[in-house]
């Protein structure tokens, strides 16, 4: 049988538990043994995502983000959700320095970053519904972990 373990974390979508959300999730992965870097990356990624849905989700309007977490074997799964404004061009707005709001100087990086950090990332949209972004990561690839 396959080594599994699950959590699922929900709260308010004010930027400042964007700390708190990356934390929780670095910490849920610390079972696997990861390196710095790993964690690191996991943490950037976790932080694009929910940045994207405090600014462009709710925009600013205190609602709920859930993230859920799942680790199956080696792989870290990581979704997060809102319920928010939704996106409607999912392929347009993972273009790297595409933005909706230049007026906040955001970089239009949030999903290239996403991409970049994790091995796998996949986004599921609705207009008016929300938002899922799923993020997959391989931990210990090339490292042995401590026995």
């Amino acid at each position: 049988m396959e080594n599994t373990n699950e959590m699922m974390l929900e709260f308010d979508s004010r930027s400042c538990n964007e700390g708190f959300a990356r934390v929780a999730v670095a910490a849920f992965c610390t079972q696997l043994n990861p390196t710095l870097e790993e964690v690191a990356d996991i943490k950037t990624a976790v932080s694009e995502a929910i940045t994207n849905a405090v600014i462009h989700g709710y925009e600013n309007q205190v609602r709920k983000i859930r993230i859920e977490c799942r680790i199956v074997g080696q792989d870290l799964y990581v979704t997060v959700i809102d319920h928010g404004k939704g996106i409607p061009d999912v392929r347009k707005a993972m273009e790297p320095l595409y933005t909706t709001k230049p007026e906040l100087d955001r970089s239009g990086m949030g999903f290239a970053f996403m991409e970049a950090f994790m091995d796998e990332i996949a986004v599921a949209s609705q207009p008016g519904e929300g938002t899922e972004v799923h993020m997959k990561k391989r931990i210990g690839c090339g490292s042995r972990p401590f026995a």
